[in-house]
C-alpha cells in the first residue's frame, strides 16, 4: 500500500523534465534491448536485469549493505561488459558514424513492393527461357469456390520459390501458383476456364485459365507462354499482353494500390507498433530507475557562501572597499534539484545602473 501511495505521490509531482528524463532512459534501455537481441550471450541481459531488480528493491527498503556491494558490482561489470564486447562496441559506433554521413535516408520496401519485385523478376526470367507458368494475384474477392486441386503451402514469396514450382519437371508446374500479399498460399490450382475467347483467336490452355478466373474475380493473373515466351496479364475480363518487365511491374503495382490499399498511418505509429514488447518493458525500467534514483519528495535546505558583485557600475562612481565580500544564502528543494548544481556559479549580483 505504502508503494502505490508513493507511486501516486510521485505521478502528482512529476515534471516536464522528468518525463523529458524517463524518455531518453527508455531510449537508451531499448538501443540496449535491440543490441543483446542479435547476440548469442542474452543470458549476461538477463542477469544484468535481475540484478537491476535486486539494486531498486534494495534501495526502496533501505537495505544499506546491500545497495553498497550492488553499487560497486555493477562498476566492475561495466568495466568487464566493455573489455569483452569491445569489438561489437566498435561495430557499432562505425554504424552511428557511416548514418551520419548518409544524406538522405533510404526508405525500406514494403511487403508488397518486394512481392511485386519478385513477381516481376521471376516471371521475366520464365519467358526469356520459356518456361509456362501461370500466377495468381489474390484480391479482396476470395476464390475458394474457383480453385479446383492444389497443394497448401502458405510460404514467402520468394524467386527460388517460384522458379522450382515452375519448373519442368516438378509436378505442379501445370497448375496455378495463388499469391496473396507476400505468401505463397498454394500451387498446382486449377483454375475455372473461360468461355469467352474468340476476340483473343487461339490461346492456350493457361491462358483460358487465367481469363475464366479474371471474369469471376478481382484477382489479377500473370500468364507465361512456354511456346512463345510473351507474358500476358487476365485482369476485370480482359487478357493483355504485356511488351516488357517494366509494364508487367507498373500493372503490378497498380493492381496492388487498387486491390489491396496500404493502410496510411503516420511514420510515429508504425514506429510505436514496432518491436512493441521491447519498447514498453525499456518505459517501465525507466520509469522504475527514475522512481528509484530520480524522485525524492524530502525537501532539502543547503546553505551556501557566494560572493557578491557590482554589475552596471557608472564610470563617475567610486566604491570604496565593501566590507561584505561574500554572504550566507539558503536554498531549498527536492534533492535531484542539488545534482547539476554548481555552486561556483552561484553569486550575489547587484545591479548599480
Amino acid at each position: 500500500m505504502d508503494l502505490i501511495n508513493a507511486a501516486l505521490s510521485a505521478i502528482k509531482t512529476i515534471r516536464v523534465q522528468d518525463i523529458l528524463d524517463i524518455v531518453i532512459i527508455a531510449i537508451m534501455i531499448f538501443a540496449f534491448f535491440s543490441w543483446f537481441k542479435t547476440r548469442a550471450s542474452r543470458f549476461v541481459l538477463i542477469g544484468i536485469i535481475l540484478l537491476g531488480g535486486v539494486y531498486i528493491a534494495a534501495r526502496f527498503l533501505q537495505l544499506y549493505l546491500t545497495t553498497i556491494v550492488l553499487q560497486s558490482f555493477f562498476a566492475i561489470v561495466l568495466f568487464v561488459l566493455v573489455v569483452i564486447f569491445q569489438e561489437d562496441l566498435r561495430n557499432l559506433f562505425e554504424k552511428l558514424a557511416l548514418l551520419g554521413n548518409l544524406r538522405k535516408k533510404v526508405r525500406p520496401l514494403s511487403p508488397l513492393e518486394k512481392a511485386s519485385e519478385i513477381i516481376t523478376h521471376t516471371v521475366a526470367n520464365l519467358a526469356k527461357k520459356k518456361i509456362g507458368a501461370l500466377i495468381v494475384l489474390q484480391g479482396e474477392d476470395r476464390l475458394d469456390r474457383h480453385l479446383n486441386g492444389g497443394t497448401a503451402l502458405d510460404g514467402l514469396l520468394s524467386e527460388p520459390l517460384l522458379e522450382s514450382i515452375f519448373d519442368p519437371y516438378s509436378e505442379g508446374h501445370d497448375g496455378a501458383v495463388l499469391i496473396k500479399g507476400d505468401r505463397v498460399k498454394m500451387f498446382g490450382c486449377h483454375l475455372p476456364l473461360s468461355s469467352n475467347t474468340a476476340k483473343y483467336g487461339t490461346i492456350g490452355l493457361r491462358h483460358t485459365a487465367a481469363l475464366g478466373l479474371a471474369e469471376r474475380s478481382d484477382a489479377l493473373c500473370i500468364v507465361v507462354s512456354e511456346e512463345t515466351g510473351n507474358i500476358s496479364v487476365a485482369h476485370q475480363n480482359n487478357l493483355t499482353k504485356i511488351n516488357n518487365a517494366s509494364v508487367l511491374h507498373n500493372e503490378l503495382d497498380n493492381f496492388y494500390a487498387r486491390e489491396i490499399p496500404a493502410k496510411k498511418r503516420h511514420p510515429a505509429i508504425t514506429w510505436l507498433k514496432e518491436n512493441s514488447k521491447e519498447k514498453i518493458i525499456s518505459l517501465i525500467l525507466a520509469c522504475l530507475l527514475w522512481f528509484a534514483f530520480g524522485y525524492q519528495k524530502e525537501i532539502v535546505r543547503r546553505n551556501f557562501i557566494i560572493p557578491i558583485e557590482y554589475r552596471n557600475v557608472p564610470l563617475h562612481w567610486h566604491i570604496d572597499e565593501p566590507r561584505l565580500t561574500e554572504v550566507k544564502v539558503i536554498l531549498q528543494g527536492p534533492q535531484q534539484a542539488f545534482y547539476l548544481l554548481d555552486e561556483r556559479s552561484l553569486k550575489l549580483s547587484l545591479d548599480l545602473s
